[in-house]
């Protein structure tokens, strides 16, 4: 966070360091460019984090959205030997304390032989030092549109204040969207249908993202 940098072996780097620390490339922009840079406030970090893509972007909603990650860090570090230097596009810290380093490729890229081979090294590295690594390309096109949708909605500080939600509905309650909101008007909420994608955004409610989210989705009750 100084500005200084620190080299160290792999095996010693952890994700609390990395955590801990700034981006190692910042947001670079300029006329003509084909990727469209940007931040992106994370309601996991409570921050923002650098994108440098929109493909980046969409694999940076999938993580935020991901009740499993409780940590991201984007462009996390430089990782180098004799041949090669590489700065992976994320690095997630699961809730079980796993690590997961992602790169992400468009998939035709994934056909040039020069990535193909800088992506197998960097697979190797990163599981030597027991950390799991993902080469991402792109997800269901509905998934995405409905974390992007519900996106709109991450930030609890910005939505009305909820009423324990758990005495309304017992774990395993199976309802539609209609229904959740008609519980929440009857509770003395004002806007229920924002409570309501803020719940799906947080995990507490659970639907079928891989359809069209309408009035008669079905939801089911986590807690």
């Amino acid at each position: 966070m100084d500005g200084s940098t620190r080299e160290m072996p792999l095996a010693e780097l952890t994700a609390a360091v990395v955590l801990a620390s700034v981006p190692w490339r910042s947001v670079r922009s300029h006329r003509g460019q084909r990727h469209l840079p940007g931040w992106y406030w994370s309601a996991t970090t409570g921050g923002h984090l650098v994108y440098e893509s929109r493909l980046e972007l969409a694999r940076l909603l999938l993580a935020d959205f991901d009740p499993e990650v409780v940590g991201i860090a984007a462009q996390p570090f430089l990782v180098q030997d004799a041949e090669r230097r590489h700065v992976p596009d994320f690095l997630l810290r699961r809730v079980d304390g796993s690590v997961v380093i992602v790169n992400v490729k468009p998939a035709e890229q994934l056909e040039v032989e020069r990535v193909a081979q800088s992506l197998a090294w960097a697979g190797r590295v990163f599981c030597d030092r027991g950390w799991a690594h993902e080469v991402w390309s792109g997800a269901d096109a509905q998934l995405l549109a409905n974390v992007r949708f519900l996106a709109g909605y991450r930030r609890e500080a910005v939505i009305e204040p909820m009423v324990e939600t758990s005495a309304i509905w017992p774990a395993g309650t199976v309802l539609t969207i209609a229904a959740a909101e008609a519980a929440i008007r009857d509770a003395g909420m004002v806007d229920p249908r924002v409570v309501v994608l803020h719940l799906l955004w947080s995990g507490r409610l659970r639907a079928d993202l891989r359809q069209p989210l309408t009035s008669d989705s079905e939801l089911e009750v986590l807690w």
